[in-house]
């Protein structure tokens, strides 16, 4: 060892995320990737093409640092069609290295240490670390993977005079769960008795099926004078390698966000941005994504019913969540890895989203691959021996 003090780990419990072990896994093993949520399938050529063009054009040094104008003017647009809400895009809207930056960063800049964070769980596993690297303490709310409906006054007992914010995820990775417009309003009520600071997830919100609409923190007034709301355009665009993402939030809260954001990555990726604020300019480019991974979602659960998996179809995301507790009492991590090395189809057990690992009996599947890998992924299982 070359230090005399050992380092202290900042994250001791933060080892490989299960993402990357499972990716691992699969290719070691050749199996279908199902665990990782990243599509299968490009971007379009169009969207390659303006890439192209303004990568020829010369758009290839730094971005201003909050983003490039034209692609938050877009997103100020795109935002005020869907929710009815303007943001400034000088002064409300700045372009990330992806949304798990701007989560980040949202988080940095309203915790600090002894903070209380109220996190939903199962949660995606970025919010936990940022809560703790600013010394902040996350507080669970635990919900079924398949739940209906959340107990507002049990979310309310968890608060007390430390908690500072509350993050929220909609459409909600790894469920599916699409919350319902009298969720937000109670947030939103919630969020005003006690102070809070909101951080809005919501890099799957034209992913909602079987004509529900995504409600945005941004469409309740009360709740976007307080909030962060964080998007993703790897996820609409099928560009998850791109890492191009921006915050919304009211001038007082981005003023801060931006005194991190400027020393993390200071700005993003030029040609991409531009190519993307010109794509925007046809919203049929994203508002037609529901219905496209709605029938990825039926041929995969069509394919699989057999099988005996119980599950509620996904209600948003590119995601679904099958319970085998009628089938296997294995545990949810041994049993994914044991069909991706014996079966061939790699998953996600449901317990890593849990801070205890809490173990429902779920598996996470995600649905954005091509046809095929989904159809042969659903043969193979139902070869499996449960």
């Amino acid at each position: 060892m070359l230090l005399k003090n050992p380092l202290q780990s900042k994250l001791p419990n933060v080892g490989t995320t299960i993402f990357t072990k499972m990716s691992a896994l699969a290719e070691e093993h050749k199996a279908l990737n199902l665990a990782q949520g990243f599509p299968e399938f490009d971007c379009s050529p169009d969207l390659q093409a303006l890439v192209d063009k303004y990568v020829r054009s010369g758009k290839n040094q730094y971005a201003p640092m909050p983003g490039a104008l034209p692609l938050r003017e877009a997103i100020a647009k795109k935002t005020f069609e869907g929710s009815g809400r303007e943001y400034h895009p000088v002064t409300e809207i700045t372009i990330t290295s992806g949304a798990t930056e701007a989560l980040f960063v949202a988080i940095s800049t309203v915790v600090h240490p002894g903070d209380e964070v109220i996190v939903f769980e199962p949660a995606y596993d970025s919010y936990v670390p940022a809560i703790e690297l600013s010394g902040g303490i996350p507080v669970f709310v635990t919900l079924d993977p398949q739940y209906d409906s959340i107990d507002w006054e049990a979310v309310k007992a968890r608060i007390t005079g430390k908690t500072r914010a509350i993050i929220i995820n909609t459409p909600h990775n790894p469920t599916g769960k699409v919350w319902a417009a009298s969720d937000l309003q109670a947030l939103a009520t919630l969020a005003e008795e006690q102070d809070l600071i909101v951080i809005s997830d919501e890099v799957y919100e034209y992913i909602v099926f079987d004509g529900r609409d995504h409600i945005s923190a941004a469409s309740v007034p009360s709740l976007a004078e307080r909030s962060f709301v964080c998007g993703s355009f790897g996820k609409t665009f099928h560009t998850t390698g791109w890492k191009l993402g921006y915050c919304l939030a009211p001038g007082y809260l981005t003023a801060e966000f931006r005194k991190i954001h400027q020393f993390l990555v200071f700005s993003v990726v030029t040609p991409f941005q531009f190519a993307v604020a010109e794509y925007l300019n046809e919203p049929e480019h994203y508002l037609t994504l529901s219905a496209f991974y709605e029938r990825k979602r039926d041929l995969f659960n069509e394919a699989i019913k057999g099988i005996g998996f119980v599950l509620k179809p996904s209600e948003g995301s590119f995601f679904q969540n099958v319970s085998y507790a009628n089938l296997s009492e294995e545990n949810d991590a041994a049993l994914a890895e044991r069909l991706t090395r014996e079966v061939g189809v790699a998953s996600i057990p449901v317990s890593a989203f849990y801070a205890r690992k809490t173990d429902f009996k779920t598996l996470r599947f995600c649905f954005a691959k091509h046809d095929e890998t989904l159809l042969k992924a659903a043969e193979l299982l139902n070869r499996a021996l449960w």
